[in-house]
């Protein structure tokens, strides 16, 4: 996650999924199936409004003999969350590949090689399999909000109070709630809209 350039409060979010494909390959009618299994990837980015934290946030498990990545990350970025629905597989075809398959892909990570034997060849491959998923997805940003409580100590009070014939319940429920003192600001209260 990287805070988008000239659009204050406004967070790129690049995720990449890995998932875990099994295909039964059938050769001809008279032929059982031959299972492949491989790994399918897909990126997305998304950019979300995290409003700003103009704070410095240091947290007790810093390592104090070295210099810390705390020390040098002085602003309170939110943290991105991503929920995943179970994926669904909607189509899967075999086709030729392309000369160089591997141009544009990403690195696959060592503990996802790891279940596959820590192979995965690519060079002289003639055939691929193509497949289709279906994936739901919420992407939230989270920030630390403060919540401020006052408390007071406890005193004796020194004159009678006034009764009144308000009921307090009825007093609190026209109170309109105070949403913008608890959250950050929305997109349009933060100053960040282009002029019209």
């Amino acid at each position: 996650m990287e805070p988008v350039s000239f659009n204050k409060g406004f967070y790129s979010v690049d995720m990449t999924f890995f998932f875990d494909v099994c295909v039964d390959i059938f050769c001809g009618p008279m032929l059982g199936a031959t299972t492949i299994r491989g790994v399918a990837i897909f990126n997305k980015k998304v950019i979300l409004y995290g409003s700003e934290g103009n704070v410095k946030v240091f947290s007790s498990d810093g390592n104090t003999d070295d210099l810390d990545a705390q020390s040098w990350s002085c602003r309170a970025m939110p943290k991105a969350t991503v929920q995943i629905a179970e994926p669904v597989g909607l189509t899967a075809q075999i086709c030729e590949c392309p000369p160089h398959p591997c141009d544009g892909c990403c690195r696959i990570p060592d503990c996802i090689c790891k279940r596959y034997g820590n192979d995965f060849q690519v060079d002289g491959v003639q055939r691929a399999v193509y497949v289709t998923i279906g994936l739901f997805t919420i992407v939230q940003i989270v920030r630390n909000v403060q919540l401020l409580i006052p408390a007071y100590d406890f005193c004796i009070p020194e004159k009678e109070c006034v009764a009144t014939s308000d009921d307090p319940c009825e007093l609190f429920r026209r109170i309109e709630f105070p949403t913008d003192e608890f959250f950050p600001p929305k997109v349009g209260e933060c100053g960040c809209e282009k002029p019209r």
